[in-house]
């Protein structure tokens, strides 16, 4: 069995794998609970590397999960974000964080296939030879070595974007805000890319735009008319997936939680996170 010290050591290694491949802090935790059951039932008096033990067990249990969620995931209702992790001094736990945690990089992993994340992840994060890697996922060596290539090519346009500071992030934020507040149209817009485009994740649980929305005048006014509906009363900055995130609230309840992608100081991706299910682990004010 795994003595409580080395596992503490080990498992943000175990919760990262689990939700780089999942996307969901709910499943991720589930993941990390049972591999935290079978590492204490477990004789691990002849394994020399723990924490690759640890992050096998891991990704092979991600790995059917996320299969037998193909189907629910692809009927989701309307945009689908990752549930956010919260990161930085406010986290009650250790977690590994990098930018393959980024929202932006989560989402292009949601394009990928089952096979192609845990390689990628695997090789790419956690440094795993792809002959382990292979017998994890039933192929060969060079199969695998194709998975995340595959993979690789798909979140490299992610990894070249620039990413804007944290302090213009943040400033744009709280910007956004308090022109969606004053019902300032024009201010917004100037805070938006011409093309910029909106993303709400309700989950068919709460009400939001089940489509993209593209352009910076429909999203100014979209923003100005949820402010109106919900009369939010207080907001904070926080982290989530290393990342600033602006957290808005009525009545000490989450309502949503909005993330940005900067370019040249203007929002190209707008991204509101309003499932209730998913704001849930952020707790309240």
């Amino acid at each position: 069995m795994v003595e409580e010290a080395a596992w503490a050591a080990h498992r943000p290694a175990v919760f990262g794998a689990a939700y780089r491949i999942l996307g969901t802090v709910a499943e991720a935790e589930d993941v990390t609970q049972e591999v935290w059951l079978r590492a204490a039932a477990a004789d691990l008096s002849q394994v020399r590397d723990l924490r690759a033990w640890l992050v096998t067990v891991a990704a092979r249990t991600s790995y059917n999960v996320l299969k037998s969620a193909r189907v629910r995931r692809e009927t989701y209702v309307g945009p689908w974000l990752p549930e956010p992790l919260l990161t930085g001094p406010d986290a009650s736990a250790q977690v590994l964080v990098d930018d393959s945690v980024g929202t932006a990089m989560l989402l292009v992993m949601e394009t990928l296939t089952p096979a192609e994340r845990v390689a990628l992840v695997l090789h790419d994060v956690f440094g795993f030879p792809f002959d382990r890697i292979a017998g994890m996922l039933c192929g060969t060596p060079s199969a695998a070595r194709k998975l995340a290539s595959r993979a690789r090519a798909r979140v490299a346009a992610v990894k070249e974007l620039p990413r804007a500071p944290r302090a213009e992030t943040e400033r744009v934020l709280k910007a956004f805000k308090a022109a969606a507040d004053a019902g300032g149209i024009a201010e917004l817009v100037e805070l938006l890319h011409p093309e910029a485009v909106y993303l709400a994740d309700g989950g068919g649980r709460a009400t939001a735009a089940r489509r993209p929305v593209r352009g910076a005048g429909t999203i100014a006014l979209l923003a100005v008319r949820q402010t109106e509906i919900r009369r939010p009363d207080a907001f904070r900055l926080i982290e989530v997936n290393g990342q600033p995130a602006l957290a808005t609230y009525r009545g000490g309840t989450l309502v949503w939680l909005d993330t940005v992608e900067i370019a040249d100081g203007r929002i190209t991706v707008f991204r509101r996170l309003v499932n209730p299910e998913k704001l849930a682990r952020l707790g309240h004010i």
